[in-house]
């Protein structure tokens, strides 16, 4: 082969497999679209499911993340068509969507009781155990799933595992003791990392706080971690919610799933 015949066939076989790749990336690309609709989609229809446990009259908490936000969403999509409720946030970001959508709202100090909140999960293992937070606003979840006489949990069919653990389990930490409780949660076999925003500064909650997302693995005893967190000096409170989920209404293609504890 010659010279003059490398320069000619060479660059072709460059382009080909150049465009080749190219189109293996816009193939990967389009699947992932595909994937995140999909997903998107499945959230939607567990909200809307969600609302036959609202009617009117009804205190309702509201909560926070994205599958979340549909259901306040489509509340203030029916407060708009007539339907007489109070809901009560569970963020600052939560309760600026809801105010935007004239949700009424009220407080815990005017309603220490609350009918039914309506919230999401990052997990939900076979015994409708959570794992939430990665909204970070946990604290705020967590008192508000308390305070509810019924707490319906919505997500799409990616949150359902066999064993919790796989979605790094959110701590909220004063500032003051995140390095002590860093340290010591270590020692209980999780790889811990700070929380950062978008510019890396640490990210900070509602109440001030910051989040340590700690990576465990599979977490085999669930009870057993909650109680050593709970009792650590600067845990203001962790991301596992057990035994607090009444109804848990899983988004599966355009089919809704319900699932009682």
């Amino acid at each position: 082969m010659t010279d003059q015949m490398r320069g000619i066939l060479w660059p072709s076989k460059w382009a080909w497999n150049w465009r080749w790749v190219v189109g293996q990336f816009e193939a990967t690309e389009t699947m992932a679209y595909r994937v995140i609709m999909a997903n998107d989609e499945e959230k939607q229809v567990a909200a809307r499911a969600s609302l036959r446990f609202v009617r009117d009259g009804l205190v309702v908490g509201l909560g926070t993340g994205s599958t979340a936000a549909y259901a306040v969403r489509f509340l203030g999509e029916r407060v708009q068509a007539g339907l007489k409720i109070r809901g009560i946030p569970t963020s600052v970001h939560t309760r600026e969507l809801a105010a935007s959508l004239g949700i009424p709202l009220t407080t815990l100090d005017e309603c220490p009781q609350i009918d039914v909140t309506i919230d999401g999960a990052d997990e939900i293992d076979p015994e409708l155990r959570l794992i939430k937070g990665g909204g970070g606003a946990l604290l705020r979840e967590k008192i508000v799933a308390l305070a509810s006489k019924q707490l319906v949990i919505i997500a799409d069919s990616r949150k359902q595992v066999p064993v919790l653990g796989k979605f790094p389990l959110p701590v909220d930490v004063i500032p003051f003791a995140q390095t002590l409780v860093a340290k010591q949660v270590s020692a209980l076999g999780a790889a811990v990392s700070l929380r950062t925003d978008r510019s890396g500064a640490p990210f900070v909650t509602d109440e001030g706080h910051h989040i340590l997302d700690c990576r465990f693995g599979q977490i085999k005893d669930a009870p057993a971690l909650a109680r050593a967190l709970v009792h650590m000096p600067g845990v203001a409170e962790h991301g596992l919610f057990l035994d607090m989920a009444d109804v848990v209404l899983v988004g599966k293609g355009s089919e809704v799933v319900e699932l009682r504890r």
